[in-house]
């Protein structure tokens, strides 16, 4: 829980009003409503002076030209499921009886 610091706050009548029916509307009492519009202030502030974001290098795999890497997941899709058809495929020939000829 966060320490409560008491103190005497003066609004200007019409964000008093807006901060109240703020409140009303969010069913929650008028000094949160307040907490959450300044923390929500103070996070764009803080958000406008993040560093940069860090800079991607960019590497080489070694896959072969014509290869998309972003369909890998759906070639392994694909594998797996031509592996398991085989494997169903070939578990129904041994369960079928032999033909007497």
């Amino acid at each position: 829980m966060m320490p409560v610091m008491r103190t005497t706050l003066t609004l200007d009548d019409d964000l008093a009003g807006l901060l109240k029916q703020r409140a009303q509307e969010l069913g929650i009492p008028f000094k949160e409503a307040v907490n959450r519009t300044l923390r929500a202030g103070l996070g764009e502030a803080v958000a406008a002076r993040r560093p940069p974001a860090p800079k991607t290098i960019p590497h080489s795999f070694g896959f072969r030209p014509g290869i998309d890497v972003d369909k890998l997941g759906q070639l392994a899709d694909e594998l797996e499921a031509e592996a398991f058809a085989d494997q169903v495929h070939d578990s129904a020939r041994r369960k079928r009886p032999r033909s007497r000829s």
